[in-house]
C-alpha cells in the first residue's frame, strides 16, 4: 500500500516539474513511510512520484516507480495484487525474467506484453500509471470496485494525479475553488459522489475504469462493473457456493510478507472473517477493537468474547470523550476530502499501527452484499407509497413540496424531494440515506459559492440508472455498493487507515466473490438478517447472530453536547435549518475544518 503521484505535461520546464512532483510526493509521506522515488523522463514529458509501505519484497528491488530493464516503461502502483504469485509464473512460463518478488513487477510486465487488458487479469485492490517512454502514453487503472482511490486534473495537454486530492493541490496547478456538484453532493449524500470532488476540475477516476493518455489528450474506458445475474440456486446450493467463495478470498486477502491482523467489532461481518481466517492460517491471529464507556455504544464485551472464543490475541482501546477530544485535531487534519464517517477507523487504525501492524482485515461489505441495512426493506415500500401517491400526479408534488418545505425533521424534508421525483428505486434511496434536503443543500451551498441566481437544480451521478435489474432488492444492493460503501465507507477506510501507514483489506469487497454472489437470487442472498452468510459460516456462534444489529458507531452524539461541545459551537450555517440529527453538525464541521485548511 502506497502512494502514488504524477504529471504529464508536452511542455514543461525541468525545474517547474520537479519542483511540482516533489511538493505532490510529500502531500502523500503519510502513506509510504519506508521509501520514496521520482521519476523525471529525459524530454519532461512525465514525472512520476511514489511513498512506498512495504508489505510484499521488503527489500529494495521494490522500490518504485520501477521500470523494465530496458527502460522503456515505468510503473507507480498504490494497491495489492492477490493473484500475483499465479500471474509471475504464467509469465515466467512465457519467458519473463523478474528481479523482484513484487505484485507491482508482474503489473509491469503483463502491461508490457498484452497493455490495457492487463486489468482484466489483476485481483486485488489497485491504482496504478504505466509511462511508456517510447510511445509517449500513460495508462493509468483503478480497480473494478474502488477500493484504491486515483484524481485526476486535467487542463490542456497537462494531466496531473495522485491518491489523494491534497496532493493534486499541492502540485499548484489546479486553482483551489470549490465544486458545486461535488458540494452539493456532498450536503446531499455526506460524502462526495464520484466522479466529482470538492474541488473544482479535480475528478476521481470511477471504479472499474481505465484512462489512457497522449498528447495532451485522454481516453477513458470502463472495463468491469457490477451485474447480478440470479440463476436457478438451491438454498443448499446458494451455502456451499457462497462458503467456498468466503474461504477463497480470506486466503487471498492473507497474502503477505508481514503479519496481519484483523479489525473486529463484535459483528456478523468481521467475525466472519475472524471465523474463517482461525480455519485457513495455521499461526495466532491479532484482533483489534474500541470499546467505550457509554455501554450503550460499547462491543467491547463482545469483541473480546469473539477474539477469546477464536483463540486470538486480542487488544482493545478504550476510548472516552476525553481522549476523542485529544484525537480530533489530528483527525481533522487527515481528511482528504469530507465525510459524516470515518473517525472510528481513523480511531482502530491508531491501535493497529501503535501495535506494530502494516496490514488488517476489515469485515466491510458485507451489509452491502448480504443485506444487511435497514434500506432493503424500507427503500421498496417507499416506491410503493410513492407511486400510490403518484396515481395523481398534481397531489403527490403538491404534498412533496409541503413536506419539504414546512417538515419538521430532516428526513420529512427528503421525503418531499422524493414525492416530487419519479417513484424509483434510485430516488427513493438517496433520499432514505441522504443528510440535507435540496433546499436546505442550496442554501449552505450558497454560503461557500457566490452563484447568482443559485441553479433550481445541480447534476448528481446516478450510477445504475437505467440499468435493468431483476428485483429491487437488487438494485438496493447495487447502490449501496456503489454509493454509500464506495464513496463513503471505501473512500474513508483507504484514507484514515494510510493516515497510520496501515494497509486495510476488505475480502467481503472481492471482485472473485462478488461475480460467484451474484448467481444467488436475491432471496436467498439478500435474505434477513444476512441468513446466507450466517449459514455460510457456521462457526460463527449463536451469540453473535442472535443480538440486535448495532454496527461500528461511535457515540458522537453525546460527545458532541458534552466533551466535544466546544469544536461546535461556531457552525457556518443558515439559521433556519436544523442541526440535529448530530451527524448533520459533524458534516458541517468537518467540511468548515477541511475548506479553511486546502484554501490557505
Amino acid at each position: 500500500m502506497c502512494g502514488i503521484a504524477g504529471i504529464l505535461a508536452i511542455n514543461h520546464h525541468q525545474d517547474s516539474l520537479a519542483s511540482r512532483i516533489e511538493r505532490m510526493q510529500m502531500a502523500l509521506q503519510h502513506r509510504g513511510p519506508d521509501d520514496k522515488g521520482i521519476y523525471i523522463s529525459k524530454d519532461h514529458q512525465v514525472a512520476l512520484a511514489h511513498t512506498r509501505l512495504s508489505i510484499l519484497d521488503l527489500s529494495a528491488a521494490g522500490h518504485q516507480p520501477m521500470s523494465t530493464p530496458c527502460g522503456r516503461y515505468w510503473i507507480t502502483f498504490n494497491g495489492e495484487i492477490y493473484n500475483f504469485q499465479q500471474l509471475r509464473q504464467n509469465l515466467i512460463s512465457q519467458g519473463e525474467q523478474f528481479q523482484s518478488q513484487t505484485d507491482t513487477e508482474v503489473i509491469l510486465k503483463l502491461y508490457q506484453r498484452i497493455g490495457a487488458d492487463c486489468v482484466n487479469h489483476l485481483r486485488g485492490m489497485f491504482a496504478f500509471a504505466i509511462w511508456d517512454d517510447l510511445e509517449k502514453t500513460c495508462f493509468l487503472a483503478r480497480d473494478p470496485l474502488g477500493i484504491k482511490p486515483l484524481y485526476y486534473w486535467q487542463s490542456s495537454s497537462t494531466i496531473a494525479f495522485a491518491s489523494e486530492l491534497r496532493a493534486i493541490v499541492a502540485s499548484g496547478l489546479p486553482p483551489v475553488n470549490l465544486s458545486v456538484e461535488g458540494l452539493y453532493g456532498y450536503l446531499i449524500n455526506g460524502s462526495v459522489p464520484e466522479p466529482y470532488t470538492l474541488i473544482e476540475g479535480v475528478r476521481c477516476l470511477s471504479a472499474g475504469h481505465w484512462l489512457q493518455w497522449q498528447s495532451g489528450n485522454i481516453i477513458q474506458k470502463q472495463y468491469w462493473r457490477i451485474q447480478f445475474t440470479p440463476e436457478k440456486i438451491s438454498p443448499q446450493e446458494a451455502r456451499e457456493i457462497t462458503r467456498t467463495a468466503l474461504v477463497d478470498s480470506i486466503k487471498h486477502h492473507f497474502i503477505s510478507d508481514v503479519p496481519v491482523g484483523i479489525f473486529l467489532s463484535g459483528g456478523i461481518d468481521s467475525t466472519s472473517v475472524l471465523a474463517l481466517a482461525s480455519q485457513t492460517q495455521s499461526q495466532q491471529l491479532q484482533t483489534y477493537s474500541v470499546a467505550f464507556e457509554e455501554q450503550k455504544w460499547s462491543e467491547g464485551e463482545i469483541a473480546q468474547r469473539a477474539a477469546k472464543h477464536f483463540g486470538a490475541n486480542h487488544t482493545e482501546y478504550k476510548i472516552t470523550a476525553s481522549i476523542a477530544k485529544n484525537l480530533l485535531p489530528r483527525y481533522l487534519e487527515a481528511i482528504d476530502q469530507p465525510s459524516v464517517d470515518g473517525f472510528n477507523t481513523f480511531c482502530v487504525s491508531q491501535i493497529a499501527h501503535d501495535n506494530g501492524t502494516k496490514v488488517v482485515l476489515s469485515g466491510l461489505g458485507g451489509d452491502e452484499l448480504f443485506g444487511g441495512y435497514r434500506s432493503f426493506q424500507k427503500v421498496p415500500k417507499m416506491v410503493t407509497w410513492g407511486k400510490h401517491l403518484h396515481t395523481i400526479p398534481q397531489l403527490a408534488i403538491l404534498f412533496g413540496k409541503g413536506l419539504a418545505h414546512w417538515g419538521r425533521t430532516s428526513q420529512t424534508k427528503r421525503l418531499g424531494d422524493f414525492l416530487q421525483q419519479p417513484s424509483t428505486i434510485s430516488n427513493a434511496y438517496h433520499s432514505f440515506r441522504g443528510i440535507f434536503s435540496h433546499n436546505e443543500a442550496r442554501a449552505i451551498l450558497q454560503q461557500y459559492i457566490n452563484l447568482t441566481p443559485l441553479p433550481s437544480s445541480f447534476p448528481v451521478c446516478r450510477e445504475g440508472v437505467g440499468v435493468g435489474f431483476q428485483t429491487p432488492q437488487d438494485e438496493v444492493s447495487f447502490l449501496e455498493l456503489t454509493s454509500y460503501m464506495r464513496n463513503q465507507l471505501l473512500r474513508d477506510s483507504d484514507v484514515m487507515s494510510m493516515n497510520w501507514g496501515l494497509e486495510l483489506r476488505v475480502p467481503l469487497v472481492d471482485q472473485n466473490l462478488l461475480e460467484v454472489i451474484a448467481t444467488i437470487p436475491s432471496n436467498i442472498r439478500l435474505a434477513q438478517g444476512k441468513q446466507l452468510l450466517i449459514q455460510a459460516v457456521p462457526e460463527l456462534p449463536e451469540w453473535i447472530y442472535n443480538r440486535r444489529k448495532q454496527g461500528f458507531s461511535f457515540p458522537l452524539e453525546t460527545w458532541i453536547s458534552g466533551e466535544l461541545k466546544d469544536y461546535f459551537s461556531n457552525i457556518n450555517c443558515p439559521k433556519n435549518i436544523p442541526l440535529t440529527p448530530w451527524y448533520r453538525r459533524w458534516g458541517l464541521l468537518v467540511l468548515q475544518h477541511w475548506w479553511r485548511q486546502i484554501s490557505k
